[in-house]
């Protein structure tokens, strides 16, 4: 259990879990689900109590209301001049983002609106990427005079490296929409809006039927080659394979392989 905040606390985030899958909603729909300090403690907290909740397998994330998914972080929390000091400023990445916080159970984003700005800081470190077709993308940085700094950094290796420029100059000049991420590379799937979080519990509950370690090992695996060059990450291999590899989980995951008859499975 989390010593920053359990989910009783929650006031900016709503948080349930059914069938080994947590749902997850930014629930500040007045301000886009921007985040402020408050959400940035909730999320931290949450996502660290999610990694040691073994009835959590699966967490889909989304934003409340059908206006916006995350709008990044609430302009109300920016500091002055007076308080920002690049050299000492805390990124809110750090603490808003599950990999961040250590978590390596699939998150799965539904994004259900405009998603922006610091709310790639999520989409960046989710696992799948499920959007609305109404849902937009865009990071509107330069143009208040900013830096798109961390967030497109997140997304270098997710989507087209021409599309992720593109973006991060023209600021509020141009959306992509939910089509146009999906070309890109960001987005895993668009469905119409009254869909999306079926879609996105389905597929949730599809992943938390396998095997939770074999799950997160894998995970971990993909996260890391990200980080390392090909032959790093083959050198690797035995170590990635052992985290969730056992004789034990060989074993039974033969005998399923024997007792089960075919699988029903889904075109995408």
């Amino acid at each position: 259990m989390s010593s920053l905040v359990i989910p009783d606390d929650l006031s900016t985030v709503t948080y349930a879990v059914r069938d080994h899958v947590a749902h997850v909603t930014l629930n500040r729909p007045e301000v886009h689900n921007a985040f402020n300090e408050r959400m940035q403690t909730e999320l931290a907290g949450l996502w660290r109590h999610i990694r040691v909740d073994d009835e959590v397998r699966v967490v889909v994330l989304t934003g409340a209301g059908n206006q916006a998914f995350c709008t990044g972080i609430d302009r109300g929390d920016i500091p002055t001049d007076e308080e920002f000091d690049p050299f000492t400023y805390d990124d809110p990445g750090q603490r808003i983002g599950p990999k961040s916080q250590g978590l390596w159970k699939p998150v799965i984003a539904a994004v259900n609106g405009m998603a922006c700005g610091g709310g790639f800081y999520l989409l960046g470190e989710s696992d799948i990427i499920i959007a609305a077709a109404s849902a937009t993308f865009f990071d509107p940085h330069v143009t208040y005079g900013m830096t798109a700094s961390y967030e497109p950094i997140l997304l270098t290796g997710r989507m087209a490296f021409g599309d992720l420029v593109r973006m991060s100059l023209v600021g509020v000049h141009e959306r992509l929409s939910a089509r146009t991420a999906r070309e890109a590379g960001l987005v895993c799937e668009v469905v119409a809006a009254e869909e999306l979080l079926e879609t996105s519990r389905s597929l949730a509950e599809v992943i938390a039927s396998q095997p939770p370690t074999s799950v997160q090992a894998t995970l971990r695996t993909l996260w890391a080659a990200r980080s390392l060059s090909p032959e790093q990450a083959l050198g690797l291999g035995n170590v990635f394979l052992q985290l969730g590899t056992s004789a034990r989980a060989l074993r039974e995951g033969q005998e399923l392989f024997a007792q089960q008859k075919r699988r029903e499975w889904r075109l995408r």
